[in-house]
Formats: structure tokens, sequence, C-alpha cells
């Protein structure tokens, strides 16, 4: 830890492809330095890194976690049971981790995407599926993802051609089965941003032509965009679902869509999502504030 009366200081946590963190984190950086707090960057599986010398860890960049997980949990506990502080909690993490957290929301009554869960191992075909949801064109992800990673469309015409792909899937773990949704290409996806559990602004998200996913390294643009009062309402209530018995979230982003005037979450953005600093002016200080409030208590 600090020693007492000096510069506090915090580790962002990082991935080894962006040792030097974000042009968004770095936007956090400077705002901490002007709150008199150091910030510094450190990459989350290096073994020489000593945890221990931080004030607290931020966990960021960490965009590699899904495909190193079980490394990944284990580094999360070392750290919570040594002491050292995790922000977000190692509780919301874990939780988050898995997109199983969707079936707990939407037994919340959340409005989440209609999913079909298939287990691990699962023999059901992907043609079955959709055969018996009545769904032409589905997309297929699996629980353990990040920036849309194995993550593709299918439809009643391709279903077949698609089951090994899918039978793959299915035996490497717990895979989900959504509807296509027109209404992403359409009129894009919402990302709401809370920083200490306070509302801070938003983006709309689109695909490129002819694709589906609206994340920057498939080509996707995002651009600033307002809310409605409504939909605010709707994402604070997603977040109150989920920090119940789990801790307060220091940021949090809520991903969805509006479907006949209801905004239907399509993720939960807990562990290492893109903050969106950059579009909006206050939103490094607004973030850097609740930071300094949670390290004060």
């Amino acid at each position: 830890m600090t020693p007492r009366g000096s510069e506090p200081v915090i580790a962002l946590a990082t991935s080894s492809n962006v040792p030097r963190l974000t042009g968004d984190d770095r936007l956090l950086v400077r705002a901490l330095a002007s709150a008199g707090v150091c910030a510094k960057p450190a990459i989350w599986n290096d073994c020489r890194e000593n945890w221990h010398r931080y004030a607290a860890v931020v966990i960021r960049s960490c965009w590699d976690y899904h495909l190193r997980y079980g490394e990944f949990l284990t580094w999360l506990l070392r750290l919570e049971t040594t002491g050292v502080r995790v922000l977000n909690s190692p509780a919301l993490v874990r939780w988050n981790a898995e997109k199983t957290y969707l079936r707990e929301l939407a037994a919340r009554g959340v409005a989440t995407v209609p999913t079909r869960w298939v287990e691990r191992d699962d023999l059901i075909s992907l043609d079955a599926i959709l055969h018996a949801r009545d769904w032409d064109r589905v997309v297929v992800k699996p629980a353990i993802s990040a920036s849309a990673h194995e993550t593709w469309r299918a439809s009643s015409a391709s279903a077949r051609a698609a089951e090994p792909r899918f039978r793959l899937m299915v035996a490497n773990g717990e895979v989900l089965v959504q509807p296509f949704l027109d209404v992403v290409q359409a009129d894009g996806e919402w990302s709401l941003l809370f920083y200490g559990g306070v509302y801070s602004h938003s983006v709309l998200k689109r695909p490129r032509p002819g694709d589906f996913r609206v994340q920057r390294e498939h080509g996707g643009t995002s651009e600033a965009h307002a809310p409605s009062r409504e939909m605010i309402a709707a994402a604070l209530g997603v977040l109150t679902a989920a920090e119940g018995g789990r801790g307060a979230t220091l940021y949090a982003r809520v991903d969805g869509c509006v479907i006949e005037r209801e905004f239907v979450l399509m993720e939960l953005e807990l562990i290492e999502p893109d903050l969106y600093l950059r579009s909006n002016a206050d939103a490094p200080d607004m973030l850097a504030a609740a930071l300094l409030d949670v390290l004060q208590t």
C-alpha cells in the first residue's frame, strides 16, 4: 500500500497488447493526476508485478481475459485473498464474466433478449433450436466472450451447414442462441455509461454495412447521443439488480436497444468495457471523482 502522506498510486490493469493503455484510459490518467492521484498501467498477467504497492487496482483493458479465463480468475482471487483492493469488486467481476448473469437478471424482471441456453455437450442441434423457437435468423455466442469473439449469425437456411461449428462451441462450454435483432442494424445499439452509480452519458453504436457487430474492431462506429429518461431509468434498474450483495460499481456500461418503446438489455459490461470517455468532456473527471470517493471509504 501507499505510505501515509505520499501520493496514492493506482494500477490500471491492462493486457500485453495495450501496455501503455488505451486513449480513453490516458484521459483518466490525466484526470486523476489533476486530482493528485498517480495512475499507472500494469499488465494483469505480468508475474513480476507487485500489486500490493497500489492503493487500488482498477480493471480496465484486460481484453484477453476471456482467452485466458482460468488464469484471469486465479489472478483475481489472488489479489482478493491477499488484501489488494480491486475495482470493480471481484464478486461483480466473477458474476459478470459469464453471460449467464443475463439469465439471473431476466429472472429478476429485467427485459433481456430472448435466449436459448445450450449447456456444454448438449446434443440439441442448431436447426432444432430455430425450429422450436420459430426463429428464422439467430446470433450464436459463447457464454464467456468479449468484443464479439466467436459471435456469428445463422439462419434456418444455413443452420445445418453451421452445425459442425455449433457442435465445437457446445463442446467447449455453454452457448447462447438469440434471435437476430434487426433493430441493431436499423437504429443502432445504445451504451449508457455510469460512474459511481451515477449516469454520465451515452453513445449510439452502429455496425458497418452488411455486418451486425457494433465493436470498433469489426468496423462499427459510435457517436454521442442522448437517451430518453425512461432508458436511463431502465439502465439504473439493471445496475440495482446487478449490484445487490456484490458491491457498488465504480463503472458500468449498460448496452441495449429499444424494442417497441422498451429498453432491452443486451449486455451489462462491468469488467473491461470501452467507457467512451472521449465522447463527453466531463466524463474523465466524473470517473476520477467516483474513484476518489471509493478510495476514501
